[in-house]
């Protein structure tokens, strides 16, 4: 969506807002720097505004509806390891959408954020957003689409989504979207004896990538998700995603990812939670002759130092290649103000993350200061 469009459905929006309607405006502002300790390492520095509008109104005592309009305000800074300064600046949608629920129903349209699985840092049904785990904010672009959702009396819910207009890579997809063509898929989630299980299924048109050397244009797409998690005393879960296309395009025709994970929170201190990853991938192609498989695991630990700070870790280790990335962050909150010092160290190269145009993160050693305020 440019500029122009977006400016238009504000103004459609605010005329189509009930008079009567409950409002609230809100925001996130936060500053990032980036700074690469090697010396041919780019420095970034940038700042971005969330502005966030949101609309209620309680129809009667069954159902809602509300509106979200979010924009997303950036200026960034690079300074590269030739002693070149390059800047850009942009104004993009964020959020724009439409709810309305009615007893056990949901129905939500527009540019909004579609999450689900229970998979913590390797994600397999990483479907519809762009998260990067080393992000503390978690932030992600939308997709534009139709979600609907039903609650049933056990608990158990069902979405049906479609989607249209989103063209980026998310998640582990081998090739980006066909933006003209529409998606559709489905997840059905139920609670099970110490947990809860859900499957889903999505089919889209995956397009070439002229990086890749791959030139069908259009090459129908179907996955099949099901993830589970359980409370044994210690949390476990299982995380899998099987991917095929019909077109035979080499080793990215068919993927399958699994992922395995465990957490657990000592007594120690205020409490220290551990999580462990491991994800195993296979691509290959129809025939099964040409074949390429991967293990990541990751490793993760979360304590808090007091009511308002804490300390975290991140470790990867991409065990085809042996190569590792780290990360160190300290958060302290003050009030609307929250501070972060982030240490890492990147690979040249980074499988199993989902990496994402907000969360700037360099190769090699560094450090990242961000500065958040909530309004």
């Amino acid at each position: 969506m440019n500029l122009n469009n977006f400016l238009c459905f504000l103004v459609l929006s605010f005329l189509c807002l009930p008079v009567c309607a409950q409002f609230e405006f809100d925001g996130q502002l936060l500053g990032q720097t980036s700074l690469g300790l090697e010396k041919q390492s780019s420095k970034f520095i940038g700042a971005r505004y969330l502005p966030s509008l949101n609309f209620k109104k309680k129809t009667d005592s069954l159902s809602s509806f509300a509106i979200q309009i979010s924009g997303n305000f950036s200026a960034t800074q690079f300074l590269t390891s030739e002693k070149k300064n390059e800047s850009s600046s942009s104004i993009d949608p964020y959020r724009i959408w439409l709810r309305y629920q009615v007893k056990n129903w949901e129905f939500r349209a527009g540019l909004q954020k579609i999450d689900f699985g229970v998979a913590q840092l390797l994600r397999p049904i990483q479907w519809f957003n762009q998260i990067d785990p080393r992000d503390p904010l978690g932030l992600t672009n939308g997709v534009n689409g139709l979600l609907i959702r039903h609650y049933f009396e056990n608990n158990s819910n069902l979405w049906v989504w479609g989607l249209y207009g989103n063209q980026k890579q998310r998640g582990f997809d081998a090739l980006p979207t066909i933006k003209d063509i529409p998606e559709f898929g489905g997840r059905f989630q139920s609670f099970i004896p110490k947990g809860e299980a859900a499957i889903s299924y999505h089919y889209r048109q995956a397009g070439g990538d002229s990086a890749l050397e791959i030139n069908t244009y259009q090459s129908p797409e179907h996955r099949i998700g099901f993830d589970a998690k359980l409370d044994l005393g210690f949390g476990v879960w299982t995380e899998a995603a099987l991917v095929h296309k019909v077109n035979n395009i080499g080793p990215l025709t068919n993927q399958f990812l699994l992922n395995l994970g465990i957490d657990f929170t000592f007594g120690i201190g205020k409490g220290l939670t551990i999580s462990k990853e491991y994800l195993f991938s296979k691509y290959s192609d129809n025939q099964l002759n040409d074949s390429i498989s991967r293990g990541i695991s990751a490793f993760s630990f979360n304590y808090p130092l007091n009511f308002f700070s804490s300390l975290s870790a991140l470790i990867y280790q991409q065990w085809n290649n042996n190569k590792q990335t780290l990360m160190l962050n300290y958060q302290h909150q003050f009030n609307n103000l929250s501070g972060y010092i982030i240490l890492y160290y990147n690979p040249d190269s980074i499988e199993g993350i989902q990496q994402n145009d907000i969360f700037r993160s360099f190769a090699g050693p560094g450090i990242q200061l961000l500065l958040v305020y909530n309004h």
